[in-house]
C-alpha cells in the first residue's frame, strides 16, 4: 500500500487507536492531520514523531462536536497539504455507568455522547467531502464498537451512540457514493488508555476470548488502513473483537 500525495485526517489521533493509525498511514506515505480537542502534547508528539521518521504530518486543533471548528480544520489541512483524500473519524469518548442506571445516564452525558461520538463524525465527513470529490474521490472509515452491536458497553448511551455510528455508516456510504467510500472498523476490547484503573478487569477478560489476548491499538490500525485501500467496498461493518462477540 502507497499513500504517497494522499492526505489523511485522524480525528483524535495522538492517542490510542488514532496515534497508532496515524503512524500507519504515514508509513505508508500519506501527509496525516492529527486532529486533537485536548490532548495537544500528544498530538503534536505523534506529528513529530511522524516527521523524524522522514514523513509529514501536523497537528490540527479542533472540536468534532462543534461544525464551526470542523470545517475550518478542513480548510486548514486542504490548504496546508493541498487536498483531503483519507478520513479516519476515530475520536470519542465515553463515560462508565452501570448499565442499569437509568437515573445517572443524563441528559447532559446524552447530549455529550451524541455530539462527539455521532454527530462529530457527521460533521467531519460533511467537511472533507467536497475536497475529496474535487480530488477524484475518497475513503472514510468510521470507529464504531461491539457495544453498537451487543447493546452492552462501558454505559448506555456509548451503546446506543456507536449503534448509530453503524448506521451512519451506511447512510453515508449512500449518501456520498460513487465518489467517497465509507466503512466502519468496530472493534472489541483495546488495550488503551480507556482501561485506565480498570486493568485488572482487563486481565481477566483476556482468557475469556476466543483468541484469548486483548486487541492492541496497532491490531486496529492494520484493519483501518485495510478498510481505507478497499476500493470495491463501502457501508461495512467490519468486527475486530478477538472472538468477543462469538
Amino acid at each position: 500500500m502507497d499513500w504517497t500525495n494522499r492526505v489523511a485526517i485522524v480525528t483524535g489521533g495522538g492517542t490510542g487507536i488514532g496515534r497508532a493509525t496515524s503512524l500507519a498511514l504515514a508509513e505508508r506515505g500519506a501527509a496525516v492531520a492529527v486532529n486533537y480537542s485536548r490532548s495537544a502534547r500528544e498530538a503534536e508528539e505523534t506529528a513529530k514523531l511522524i516527521r523524524d521518521r522522514g514523513g509529514r504530518a501536523v497537528a490540527v486543533r479542533a472540536d468534532v462536536s462543534r461544525d464551526e471548528e470542523v470545517r475550518a480544520m478542513a480548510d486548514r489541512v486542504a490548504d496546508e497539504f493541498g487536498s483531503i483524500g483519507l478520513l479516519v473519524n476515530n475520536a470519542g469518548i465515553t463515560r462508565h455507568i452501570p448499565m442499569n442506571d437509568l437515573e445517572a445516564a443524563t441528559e447532559e452525558v446524552w447530549d455529550e455522547l451524541l455530539d462527539v461520538n455521532v454527530k462529530g463524525m457527521f460533521f467531519c465527513a460533511r467537511a472533507v467531502a467536497p475536497y475529496m470529490k474535487r480530488s477524484g474521490g475518497g475513503s472514510i472509515v468510521n470507529l464504531g464498537s461491539i457495544a453498537g452491536t451487543t447493546g452492552l458497553g462501558s454505559s448506555l448511551p456509548y451503546a446506543v451512540a456507536k449503534a448509530a455510528v453503524h448506521g451512519l455508516t451506511r447512510s453515508l456510504a449512500k449518501a456520498l457514493s460513487p465518489d467517497i467510500r465509507v466503512n466502519c472498523v468496530v472493534p472489541g476490547a483495546v488495550a488503551t488508555r480507556w482501561w485506565e484503573g480498570r486493568e485488572e478487569q482487563m486481565k481477566k477478560l483476556a482468557p475469556k476470548l476466543l483468541l484469548q489476548r486483548i486487541a492492541e491499538p496497532e491490531d486496529i490500525a492494520r484493519l483501518i488502513c485495510a478498510a481505507l485501500e478497499q476500493e470495491a467496498m463501502t457501508g461495512q461493518l467490519i468486527t475486530v473483537d478477538s472472538g468477543q462477540t462469538l
